[in-house]
C-alpha cells in the first residue's frame, strides 16, 4: 500500500511542486491544505502516514499549532520552513518534529528526509523493541565506539539509521566526546566507505586560508599561489567530507558553503565551477541555535546541515560506561608501554565515578595513560582526580550560561555601534543580525541593552 503524505503549505506553487515530486517518487498525496482547519478537515476524511508542514499558514493558526495536534495523535511531521527567529525556533523544537527542510527544496533531500522520518517513526512506535547495543561492524573491523549506556545505544542506533543514506549529518557534543569517531563510523558503514574520508578542522585554519583549503585555487589566483591546489572538497570526491568545529566557520564562508550544499558545485579561487559528489558530515561543540540567535551562524546553513542530528552525551551523563572505557584505555596503554597492570583499585574506580569529567573521554584517556606511566605495581592505586561536588557543577553551569549571555550582549552592542545604533531598515542592526526588529528589541531588553535608540524619524 502506498504511503500517504499530507502537504500543509499556503503557497500553492511551492505546495504543487512538492506534490509533483512526491507523486513521481510513488507516494500518494492527499489534497493540498493551506491552513490548519483545511488540514484537520482532510485528516477527518483521510488517513495520512506523514505530514509536511509549513510554519506560516493562512488564518490565525500556525503550523506549530497544527504540529501540537499531530503530536497528540501520534502522526509524524516534518517542517518545510526554517525562516524564523530564535523564539519561533524554540517553539518548533518543543513540538519534536521528525525533521526540517529548507525551501526551495531539492527532490533528493525531500525523499531522503521522508525515508528517515518514516523510519524513525516506526522505531518510536516499536517501544517494546530495545535499541541495539552495537552496530554490525563493516568488513569484520570493530568500530572504536565503546559503551553500554542508553545514551551511547541511541548514538549507535542513529549511526545505523543514517549511515546508508546520503543526507548531511550534524554531530553535536562537547569537546572530547568522540565526534570524529562517530563521523568515521558513519562513513565506514556507508556506500562511500571505499572512497576517502577527508577531515577539516575549521577551528585551526587561518581565516584567510579556509576558502583555499576547502575549494582549492589555481596557480596565480592570488599573491603566493605559486602552484595549483586541490581543495578538500575535490580530495573527498566520491567520499565524505568531515567538517569539525563547523561553528568556527566565518560568516562570509558560511554563505559560500551554503551554496555548495545547494548546488553541489565548488568554485576554486581563480578557476571555474566544478561539480562535486561529496557527502558532508559536520560537527561542533557550540550551541548553534544560540549562535543563530546571536547572528553568528546562518539559520539556512544550520538547517541544511541539520538534516539528521546525532547528539553525543557527555561522559558525566553516561557514567556506567566509565569502567568499560577505562579498561579499554588501560589495555591500550599497557600494550604501548609494555606494562603489566591488571586493573584499578576500588578507591580509584570510586574517584573516576565521582569525577565530573569536563574534558570527557579525552580527559579519561589522558588520566589512564598518566596512571600507567606512574604505577609501579600490578594495580593502579592512586588517583589525582578532584572529586566534583554538585555545588561545583552548578556553579560551573551558571558561569557558562552567564558567559554565553554576556557574549551575545557584547556582539549585539558591537553591531549596533557599527551602524550607529540604527535598529531597522537597510544597513540596520536587525538586517546585519538576520533577525526582525521586534526580536532584536526583545533580545536587547532581556540582555539589558538600554542605550537610547534613534527614533523612527532618525532612521
Amino acid at each position: 500500500m502506498k504511503i500517504k503524505i499530507l502537504i500543509v503549505e499556503d503557497q500553492f506553487i511551492e505546495a504543487n511542486n512538492i506534490r509533483l515530486m512526491l507523486k513521481e517518487a510513488g507516494y500518494t498525496v492527499l489534497p493540498l491544505a493551506a491552513s490548519v482547519p483545511q488540514a484537520l478537515e482532510i485528516l477527518r476524511n483521510e488517513s495520512a502516514d506523514l505530514v509536511l508542514l509549513d510554519i506560516i499558514l493562512e488564518g490565525e493558526q500556525s503550523g506549530i499549532d497544527l504540529a501540537k495536534i499531530l503530536k497528540s495523535r501520534g502522526l509524524p511531521f516534518v517542517y518545510l520552513s526554517a525562516n524564523s527567529d530564535k523564539d519561533t525556533l524554540d517553539k518548533v523544537k518543543a513540538t519534536e518534529p521528525y525533521g526540517f527542510l529548507v525551501k526551495p527544496l531539492r527532490k533528493k533531500d525531500l525523499l531522503i528526509m521522508l525515508e528517515v522520518a518514516l523510519y524513525l517513526h516506526k522505531q518510536r512506535k516499536d517501544m517494546g523493541e530495545s535499541l541495539p547495543a552495537s552496530i554490525p561492524p563493516p568488513d569484520n573491523d570493530v568500530l572504536p565506539i565503546i559503551g553500554e549506556s542508553q545514551g551511547i545505544k541511541e548514538v549507535l542506533n542513529n549511526i545505523r539509521i543514517v549511515a546508508p543514506s546520503e543526507v548531511s549529518v550534524l554531530i553535536l557534543g562537547e569537546n572530547g566526546t568522540g565526534k570524529e569517531l562517530v563521523a568515521e563510523a558513519i562513513h565506514r558503514m556507508s556506500g562511500r566507505k571505499d572512497k576517502p574520508l577527508v577531515t577539516v578542522n575549521c577551528a585551526v585554519l587561518p581565516a584567510d586560508l579556509i576558502e583555499s583549503e576547502l575549494f582549492g585555487h589555481e596557480k596565480g589566483a592570488f599573491t603566493g599561489a605559486y602552484t595549483k591546489r586541490i581543495g578538500k572538497f575535490e580530495q573527498a570526491e566520491g567520499g565524505t567530507l568531515f567538517l569539525d568545529e563547523i561553528g568556527e566557520l566565518p560568516p562570509n564562508l558560511q554563505a559560500k558553503f551554503l551554496r555548495v550544499l545547494q548546488s553541489r558545485e565548488i568554485e576554486p579561487l581563480g578557476g571555474r565551477n566544478k561539480k562535486v559528489n561529496v557527502r558532508v558530515i559536520a560537527a561542533t561543540n557550540r550551541n548553534l541555535e544560540e549562535e543563530v540567535a546571536a547572528g553568528k551562524f546562518r539559520m539556512d546553513l544550520y538547517y541544511r546541515l541539520n538534516v539528521f542530528c546525532v547528539r553525543i552525551p557527555p561522559l558525566r551523563q553516561r557514567k556506567e560506561d566509565i569502567p568499560l572505557l577505562a579498561r579499554h584505555f588501560l589495555l591500550q596503554y599497557c600494550r604501548q608501554e609494555r606494562r603489566q597492570i591488571n586493573g584499578f583499585a576500588e578507591t580509584v574506580l570510586h574517584s573516576m565515578m565521582s569525577h565530573h569529567w569536563p574534558g570527557n573521554i579525552r580527559e579519561l584517556e589522558n588520566f589512564v595513560a598518566r596512571s600507567v606511566l606512574i604505577t609501579t605495581g600490578a594495580t593502579i592505586i592512586t588517583s589525582d582526580l578532584p572529586v566534583s561536588t554538585s555545588n561545583d557543577r552548578l556553579q560551573n553551569v551558571q558561569s557558562q550560561v552567564k558567559s554565553m549571555a554576556q557574549q551575545e550582549k557584547d556582539h549585539i552592542i558591537s553591531v549596533l555601534e557599527s551602524c550607529h545604533w540604527k535598529l531597522h531598515g537597510k544597513g540596520g542592526a536587525a538586517e546585519l543580525l538576520q533577525m526582525n526588529s521586534s526580536t532584536l528589541r526583545s533580545r536587547m531588553k532581556k540582555l539589558g541593552i538600554d542605550k537610547k535608540l534613534p527614533t523612527a524619524s532618525d532612521q
